[in-house]
């Protein structure tokens, strides 16, 4: 018999866990992830889904209940993890999904239209730094041989680590998928607010990763008179204030959340100091404005500082706008009233999906502290139990005659 969603749960608890922080690290093809995608495929042939992989890491299970016939409706979300990030981000799509099949087949239910559960990998872009990679290859967003040669933080390429698990980069087709759902933790305090278990998705913001090469000159931290400096350090951590700045000016997000330093010694003034922003906006246009802004304070600062400024985008994800009708049929009519509707700032394989044209929607489960990214991420067991609940509702009027 398979497990259900609380066996599971528990299972999935030790895996790339960190007994220093709590915090999960479930880089791509690396062990942790390796085994939730083996246990993963453990639970699609537990309850009898045929299982198609591909040469990305990406794997469906698929309910193919004889007469259905028709476009698919795939569910599920991903596995993987941002560097010591929490619990719920992903796998309790996984997991959820896995339950919702469960749960339709205790009601009856007979599927007019295949359902598949899915996991996409390097939805995250913590290892190869570009998010949702997996959704992006199959829905032909990204060419394979661009991809292939992204590098991780210790100069590994993507197609070498694909090689060593005996993975060519091969998607998955997507062409039989009519709908998308994917069920994720919320990544804020919408729902705590309005008092509600769980929501659909009206729309992703735009957002983007920017990398910042700050270069000067390296020099001893002593001897070298201040005036004399020329301190990439200096004009990055005045970028920082100032993307901070005009944020708040603005209403919108903007972090720099990781640098790379060198020579990175502590009595040694930096030569080049590299910095990632990760800017998201209510708009495209206010994107483009936010980035301008913070990067022409940049460059006036390095001017001054005797320092240069190289900005890149490594990636950028235009605003996705899910389907009105969709969201609205999927969100009425519920015991005790229609689920809210609302907008999520995080991005998510559902967007890739969105954008490349298959109609699309997100279900969210309840956050009491809206923390994610953090080990400190966290959705209640009951609340959990209510999202199985109404992602198998939703499969149920989607993929019913």
């Amino acid at each position: 018999m398979p497990d259900d969603f609380e066996r599971m749960w528990a299972d999935l608890g030790p895996v790339g866990r960190s007994a220093t922080s709590g915090g999960y690290f479930r880089q791509p093809w690396t062990s942790a992830e390796v085994e939730l995608r083996s246990w993963f495929v453990a639970q699609c042939v537990a309850r009898g889904l045929r299982v198609e992989a591909d040469g990305l890491g990406n794997v469906v299970g698929w309910w193919e209940h004889p007469g259905a016939s028709g476009p698919a409706v795939l569910t599920g979300s991903h596995l993987d993890s941002v560097l010591d990030g929490g619990a719920y981000d992903g796998p309790l799509g996984v997991v959820s999904a896995l339950a919702a099949v469960d749960a339709l087949r205790d009601r009856g239910f007979v599927p007019a239209r295949p359902i598949g559960v899915s996991v996409f990998a390097e939805e995250e872009g913590s290892r190869f730094g570009l998010a949702c990679l997996g959704s992006r290859l199959v829905a032909g967003a990204l060419p394979w041989s661009t991809a292939r040669e992204l590098r991780d933080r210790d100069g590994v390429f993507l197609g070498d680590a694909l090689a060593a698990e005996g993975l060519d980069g091969t998607p998955l087709s997507l062409a039989s998928v009519g709908t998308f759902v994917e069920l994720h933790v919320e990544q804020g305090r919408d729902l705590v607010d309005r008092g509600a278990a769980v929501g659909v998705a009206s729309e992703i913001w735009p957002h983007g990763r920017y990398r910042f090469d700050f270069t000067g000159a390296a020099n001893h931290a002593g001897t070298t008179r201040m005036e004399d400096r020329a301190d990439p350090m200096l004009t990055y951590a005045m970028t920082a204030l100032a993307a901070n700045k005009q944020a708040r000016l603005a209403g919108q997000r903007a972090t720099f959340g990781r640098i790379d330093v060198a020579p990175n010694g502590t009595n040694a003034i930096p030569s080049r100091v590299t910095a990632w922003l990760d800017a998201r906006c209510s708009t495209d246009d206010g994107l483009a404005s936010l980035v301008e802004a913070i990067s022409a304070q940049a460059s006036d600062r390095a001017s001054r500082d005797g320092t240069a400024l190289t900005v890149t985008a490594e990636s950028v994800s235009s605003s996705v706008a899910f389907s009105p009708g969709l969201a609205a049929s999927i969100a009425a009519d519920h015991e005790g009233g229609d689920w809210p509707v609302i907008p999520t700032q995080a991005g998510h394989d559902a967007g890739t999906l969105s954008a490349a044209g298959i109609p699309t929607a997100m279900l969210f489960v309840r956050n009491p502290t809206g923390i994610s990214h953090s080990p400190a991420e966290h959705a209640s067991m009951p609340d959990c139990l209510v999202g199985v609940s109404a992602l198998a509702d939703t499969l149920e009027r989607l993929a019913g005659s």
